[in-house]
């Protein structure tokens, strides 16, 4: 009798259950070890180029000094007499970045409230849709615009103006990180309670009241993070600013001038003209550690101050 049992046991639905669960859980085993793999693929590759710039910028620093790198005004590494400032890179670079940010942050908050709190479903799905374009299209296509459109507009208006200037370079690179603005502060202002809409509606408050008074200000802390992923993005932008601003590093900030960011300075140079041991293409390193190192800082900010000023709703 008791063998007999032990062989329907064996021989039931049971045992197939199991075995399935078994070949179930190997694939999630699986699956987990792949998505852990792509997640140590990403941390490895961030990792290894921090330390390939920490390599060849500390071979570029053995011959420079840090002291002159950060306050010598003048940048000329390849022409005769060598100086190595990164002021003049710096400073295009906050000039461009700063233009931007006078584009794309009024424009996208406007933009997002008007999405958040006052757009149809059918509206935010086009204006989005519109937005996914805009996002898409490459940056070196933002360059070309800026310089046969946009510089040419500039120089009518102001005839000092030089054709590669900060200022077109500021409008393309501006809407370019419209999108980034527009999507997160939305996201975040959507994010919001509709309890305290509603509240503050049972109150007798109008509908711009609402919106300036209760709803922004409770998704201030988001809306700050996005400006400031937003300016990390126009600080890392490469081609349009290359094709816009020119290629002439000094210190100025005046918008209508040829001036050069850190990461045109570095598509100039990799174009392999110089010989790749040499200490002027060491500088793209250098270049490259404190473009990365500035950027880290505003990531760090933006997550410290979302971390001071966030709101918690239950």
């Amino acid at each position: 009798m008791n063998t007999d049992a032990i062989q329907t046991v064996s021989g039931s639905p049971w045992t197939a259950g199991t075995r399935a669960d078994r070949s179930g859980r190997w694939f999630e085993h699986l699956i987990y070890a792949a998505l852990f793999g792509c997640a140590c693929i990403s941390v490895l590759t961030t990792i290894g180029i921090v330390l390939v710039l920490v390599v060849e910028a500390a071979q570029f620093f053995r011959q420079v000094s840090i002291w002159e790198f950060l306050t010598d005004t003048t940048w000329s590494p390849v022409l005769r007499p060598q100086h190595f400032g990164i002021l003049p890179l710096f400073c295009g670079t906050f000039l461009v970045t700063c233009g931007a940010a006078i584009v794309a942050l009024p424009i996208g908050l406007g933009a997002a409230i008007y999405l958040s709190e006052y757009a149809s479903n059918r509206v935010r799905e086009l204006v989005k849709s519109v937005l996914e374009i805009l996002a898409g299209i490459p940056s070196v296509v933002f360059g070309f615009v800026a310089v046969v459109m946009i510089s040419p507009v500039i120089k009518s208006w102001f005839p000092s103006a030089d054709l590669f200037n900060a200022a077109s370079a500021s409008i393309v690179v501006g809407f370019m990180i419209l999108p980034m603005v527009v999507s997160l502060s939305e996201d975040v202002l959507r994010s919001v309670p509709v309890s305290l809409r509603e509240a503050a509606y049972a109150l007798g408050a109008t509908k711009l009241d609402v919106t300036t008074q209760v709803v922004v200000p409770a998704a201030i802390s988001g809306i700050v993070a996005s400006f400031l992923l937003a300016v990390s993005r126009a600080i890392g932008e490469t081609m349009a600013v290359a094709l816009a601003a020119g290629a002439t590093p000094k210190m100025t900030l005046n918008p209508l001038e040829s001036i050069e960011t850190m990461t045109a300075f570095i598509v100039r140079i990799s174009k392999g003209d110089l010989p790749a041991d040499s200490l002027e293409y060491r500088t793209i390193f250098a270049v490259g550690l404190a473009l990365f190192v500035t950027t880290m800082l505003l990531n760090i900010l933006a997550q410290w101050f979302v971390a001071r000023t966030r709101e918690k709703y239950e």
